[in-house]
């Protein structure tokens, strides 16, 4: 009898822990104050032809991999940082090798020194929850890949749900439903690796058979296709610049500011919260702890010492998870489809 007060105070105990996570995570995911556009008020399309479709009032599209192409879309104009984001459902049943991207990127401008920030979405086995990573690039930086890789707690293919990137001078974070799982803070020491030129939106869906689900063993089974990823509620939020012109860019002054003063542009202590959660539970993989690619963790890395713990030298979880590196950087747009990239410009 001694004992039932104890465990009636690890029952309280446990409870209130349950309930604060959770109020937490959701909390912290409360919508921002956002500006929608139709897809034709900022984008068009960019390859796959016939497998772009739009909606009938304009707001959505969907796009399509089939056994012949994918297909993608981009933004109208380059921007000198910004707020990119898009409510997307991704493609159901069995996607082994399938890669949606949701990424910003100049590298039809600038071929060997480009920038990029990525959304990458990794498709599954059927019954497998989809996988994905986030990466950045800067300067052509493409040999040193900064991936982290991460499950969602939820089943991206059965509704809509945000995905945000946020790029400034100072930092860039990752969004998903408004909960933050990733930033980086710009530093001296990162030097070009950090993005610095205007970028385009880009959304594509592709054959990766040959890297994208258990580094390469399953591969895209068009017996399910086509497959759809649809995407809505658009967000373009930057200031337009040409890439080639720096008088432009130099112009983003006040937009910057008004960027930079929105609330998705800084993690209150209660979205750090919940970006630590995140973290802790649903990354497998981090470039921050890969001893075997970085000796030395690069400059931008924070080192965690509970996140470090989970990990291998590898950077992968000690328990659970897989990554596997590919020695080359990866095209969003299959050489098939070169072509159709050419006739959509």
């Amino acid at each position: 009898m001694g004992q039932l007060p104890v465990r009636r105070n690890f029952s309280l105990f446990f409870l209130f822990f349950f309930f604060f996570f959770f109020f937490s995570f959701f909390c912290a995911a409360s919508s921002f104050n956002l500006s929608v556009i139709s897809f034709d008020q900022g984008y068009t399309h960019l390859f796959g032809e016939g497998n772009l479709v739009r909606s009938s009032d304009g707001r959505s599209v969907r796009l399509l991999l089939d056994r012949y192409t994918g297909s993608g879309f981009i933004s109208a104009n380059l921007y000198k940082h910004g707020f990119f984001s898009a409510n997307i459902k991704l493609p159901s049943e069995y996607t082994a090798g399938v890669v949606v991207a949701f990424y910003t990127s100049n590298g039809d401008v600038f071929e060997k020194t480009h920038d990029e920030l990525d959304f990458e979405f990794l498709g599954n086995v059927k019954g497998k929850p989809w996988r994905f990573q986030t990466n950045v690039y800067g300067n052509g930086s493409t040999s040193r890949g900064r991936e982290e890789r991460y499950r969602l707690w939820f089943d991206p293919s059965k509704e809509f749900h945000r995905y945000s990137i946020l790029w400034t001078a100072k930092n860039i974070i990752f969004y998903v439903d408004e909960v933050p799982i990733r930033e980086v803070i710009r530093n001296e020491a990162m030097g070009g690796d950090y993005p610095s030129k205007p970028m385009s939106l880009y959304a594509t869906i592709w054959d990766a058979s040959n890297w994208a689900t258990s580094g390469g063993k399953y591969k895209v089974d068009y017996n399910y296709a086509p497959f759809v990823s649809e995407f809505s509620d658009f967000v373009l939020d930057g200031c337009p610049a040409d890439p080639l012109q720096l008088a432009s860019a130099a112009g983003c002054s006040d937009k910057d500011a008004e960027l930079e003063s929105n609330d998705y542009s800084a993690i209150t202590p209660l979205r750090r919260i919940s970006m630590r959660k995140f973290r802790q539970k649903y990354m497998y993989y981090s470039y921050c702890y890969d001893t075997l690619r970085y000796a030395t963790p690069p400059p931008e890395c924070v080192i965690i010492p509970s996140e470090k713990r989970r990990f291998q030298d590898t950077g992968r979880l000690k328990f659970g998870g897989s990554h596997k590196k590919s020695s080359k950087r990866r095209s969003r747009v299959p050489v098939a489809t070169t072509s159709d990239r050419q006739a959509a410009a």
